[in-house]
């Protein structure tokens, strides 16, 4: 017998491995720590590396567990859930396709293609099946094998489509998944068997299911399902101009690349883009808005959006004016503080409601204002003598992580505002079952910027992500349906062209690194595109000129 320690959450535990075996499964640690986490153990970190449950350890090391309260542990928990419905779909509506389109309404938003039109009877069957899988706990296996040999079996059970995602791929190791008769590979993690998916639900909406997974505060009861039509409709449309260009897949995309194609790509969306800011300010102008409020979450191209929309509001005659909400902070020395007894810059709180609603009533009504500055290095705000007055053909645009939350503009009828809302929702994915996530997207944008404009490397910028995330799920996505448009700043082209700035940032960050986990996921997904190097088709107005550089509007 050998003894080994494991150092697990900061506890030293001996364990003893037969001389011949192969170690002590992690899955089987795991057990023993399930009452110490909130949410379900799905992966391990050991040596800055994530393991799948099923990994095995044979010296001593340091274990720290991931649950689905942790981004990377709920992938994992939706992923090897994903793949039990598809299964389960696959069984019961025999010639199916099943697609995993999107995120949606707090899950995964899935359509089963080739059938008829889902109705509550199949949800309920869905389920029924998915609970038997479940608790028979089946063997989830891992074959590890190269691409060419993932190629031949992906071809041997008529998975084209497959076969031809691997084709891509950069690294030569495939992972496919077993289970049954069902085999399939995703580019994330899995669980060991069907018996770890304990809670789960479905909900029919609109010509799909939503699959929801565990909830953060009862791992035993689902997440609540949250009807989201404005997105879905965004989504919905983002979908069918993917099909109508001919790019609903990365396959798609690379071969345009590779038989250089892409100018006509990249004009129709550009176009597209164009078309749809003339149609904001249309509205604007037909339905007399004064206030025009804009919220994002990070690196959607805010900044891009608002300063191509006031061009298209002069073309209407319309001269707008923009006011910045950081002028409006209150003192450093008065900002509200987080549960963690830091300022919280990002609370609406932060702001001087009182002077910013005095002062808004004041220009809608046709009276001048002394407008504020907000001195950063002082962390006080200060008079400048600077005044404003505005002319009824003049809309104020205002932009802010707080621009659809109504307490913001609490004093302004609401027949004034006209509220718009941005994201990169990603029109894309790498096939039917690896979908893109949109926050991906966005983190590579924003890594690309941080890099290119402020100096700041992508460990930065990957280590401040989840600060940010945490301000955009209070601050910003609980108010997005209130939004008059939703405008979708993604281009389906783009990770084409952000994979060669975002690549060797990504590759510089070393195993040691704390922002390596995260590093290596999003090198993992890069992989399967084609880079696209010529950038000559891309306007100097397009958003994304904001991240790479180059943008002709956006200082």
């Amino acid at each position: 017998m050998k003894n080994i320690k494991l150092n697990i959450n900061g506890e030293i535990r001996q364990y003893y491995v037969e001389e011949n075996s192969l170690g002590i499964v992690v899955e089987d640690i795991a057990k023993e720590f399930s009452e110490d986490y909130k949410g379900y153990i799905t992966l391990a970190v050991i040596g800055n590396k994530l393991r799948e449950l099923n990994h095995k350890v044979d010296m001593d090391c340091s274990i720290k567990f991931l649950d689905t309260t942790n981004a990377d542990g709920l992938r994992v928990y939706y992923r090897t859930m994903s793949f039990i419905f598809i299964m389960a779909c696959n069984e019961l509506f025999e010639g199916s396709r099943v697609v995993i389109e999107h995120s949606l309404s707090n899950g995964l938003y899935c359509e089963v293609h080739g059938y008829k039109q889902l109705d509550e009877k199949d949800i309920n069957a869905i389920k029924k099946r998915m609970i038997e899988i479940v608790e028979n706990n089946y063997n989830i296996d891992k074959i590890s094998t190269n691409t060419e040999e993932g190629i031949e079996i992906f071809e041997s059970y008529g998975m084209y489509e497959k076969a031809q995602l691997l084709r891509y791929k950069e690294y030569n190791d495939v992972k496919i998944y077993k289970c049954n008769s069902h085999i399939d590979h995703f580019y994330g993690y899995m669980l060991p068997s069907t018996g770890y998916i304990k809670t789960f639900d479905l909900k029919l909406y609109n010509n799909g299911i939503i699959v929801l997974g565990p909830s953060e505060d009862d791992k035993a009861i689902p997440v609540e399902f949250k009807p989201q039509p404005k997105l879905a409709s965004v989504y919905q449309e983002a979908e069918q101009w993917s099909k109508l260009i001919g790019v609903d897949r990365v396959t798609t995309l690379n071969k345009i690349i590779e038989n250089y194609d892409y100018g006509d790509v990249i004009r129709t969306v550009e176009a597209l883009h164009e078309k749809k800011l003339s149609q904001i300010a249309d509205i604007i102008k037909e339905k007399e808005k004064r206030v025009i409020l804009i919220a994002a979450p990070s690196s959607s191209g805010k900044t891009s959006f608002a300063h191509r929309l006031s061009i298209h509001l002069r073309v209407n005659n319309l001269k707008p004016v923009s006011i910045s909400l950081d002028d409006y902070f209150v003192n450093r020395d008065d900002t509200p503080l987080d549960e963690f007894g830091n300022f919280d810059f990002e609370s609406i709180y932060a702001i001087d409601l009182d002077r910013f609603n005095r002062d808004l009533k004041d220009l809608l009504d046709g009276k001048e204002i002394n407008l504020p500055k907000f001195n950063f290095k002082l962390g006080i705000r200060e008079e400048t003598g600077k005044k404003l007055k505005i002319d009824e053909n003049q809309p104020i645009i205002l932009e802010g992580i707080h621009g659809l939350n109504p307490i913001l503009t609490s004093s302004i009828p609401d027949e004034d505002k006209f509220k718009i809302y941005i994201s990169a929702l990603t029109q894309i994915n790498l096939d039917d079952h690896n979908r893109i996530p949109t926050t991906d997207l966005r983190l590579i944008r924003r890594m690309v910027r941080d890099y290119n404009f402020r100096g700041y490397s992508a460990e930065r910028t990957i280590m401040q992500w989840e600060s940010v995330r945490r301000g955009e799920k209070k601050n910003i996505f609980p108010y997005q349906e209130e939004a008059d448009v939703i405008f979708n700043s993604a281009c389906v082209y783009e990770l084409a062209v952000l994979k060669k700035y975002a690549k060797p940032l990504l590759e510089e960050i070393t195993i040691d690194n704390p922002s390596y986990i995260e590093a290596n996921r999003l090198l993992k997904f890069l992989q399967y595109f084609v880079e696209l190097q010529d950038t000559s088709d891309i306007p100097s107005t397009s958003i994304l000129k904001e991240f790479i550089g180059g943008s002709k509007i956006v200082d």
